[in-house]
């Protein structure tokens, strides 16, 4: 018996979809309009109500849990805790001083201390994961090149437990994601009248456990960067998590895009 932790996003549905008719599973939903809630082994839980998920997951038998979808940073005054919440928070409090990567590692620990084991999010889904390559017939020219190599040196700069996945570097300036994410930060970016240029670049977080949480792209943001007027994409290889892809591939060709895994 596999436990699902699911967020919001796309890709639990995928996981869900893939494996309902397939593994035994319980899932405990953490998304806020609770997707799952037709599925007789999905449980609503709140994020601060760690001895009822672990209670839910031990009473099913589950050994080890898979983490998928995004679960936004919570107002730690605002948590409804049970009594193993309560014990636990202040750890948590702690460790989001550090960064949100951090919040995930202390999380991955107390499941250990209670015996479940955290697999990747993943297992079920290689097929999501990218290798090294150039998926599209346009390539990154010189300007491209440029634009990709500021848009990494920044990343790399940034704090190891930072919440900063993604960059766009554009007419050598760099342009970081805020808390709010990808998605919210192409909102925010102009297209040029002119011409099409910058990259989106997506990349894990330095310390990012490679378990959970890897950067996810799929047909929107595709969609979202073309309106931004950016001509591509570049991920990390095998460290990503790419939904939609013979749509998104179909997608960038048509828009004269590229997508480039390093």
């Amino acid at each position: 018996m596999i436990g699902l932790i699911f967020g919001e996003t796309d890709f639990p549905k995928y996981i869900y979809r893939k494996i309902k008719d397939k593994k035994k599973y319980t899932i405990i939903d953490l998304t806020s309009k609770n997707f799952f809630k037709k599925d007789k082994n999905s449980h609503k839980v709140s994020i601060g109500q760690f001895g009822k998920i672990i209670s839910i997951l031990k009473g099913k038998n589950c050994k080890k849990v898979l983490f998928a979808g995004k679960v936004n940073k919570p107002k730690f005054s605002k948590l409804k805790l049970d009594f193993k919440g309560v014990y636990y928070i202040s750890k948590i409090i702690k460790k989001s001083k550090i960064g949100d990567a951090a919040i995930l590692q202390e999380i991955i620990k107390i499941f250990k201390r209670e015996g479940i084991k955290t697999i990747s999010s993943t297992f079920f889904t290689p097929e999501l994961n990218l290798s090294r390559g150039n998926y599209t017939k346009y390539k990154p020219d010189n300007d491209d090149k440029r634009n990709i190599k500021n848009a990494i040196k920044f990343l790399n700069k940034s704090k190891p437990y930072s919440y900063i996945q993604a960059a766009v570097g554009r007419d050598n300036s760099v342009i970081l994601e805020k808390r709010k994410g990808t998605q919210d930060m192409l909102r925010q970016i102009k297209k040029n009248k002119n011409k099409s240029n910058g990259v989106l670049v997506k990349f894990p977080k330095k310390k990012q456990d490679k378990r959970l949480d890897l950067p996810t792209i799929g047909l929107n943001t595709l969609k979202q960067c073309n309106l931004a007027g950016l001509k591509g994409i570049v991920l990390k290889h095998k460290n990503n998590i790419f939904l939609d892809k013979i749509k998104s591939i179909k997608f960038a060709n048509k828009n004269k895009m590229f997508i480039l895994v390093k």
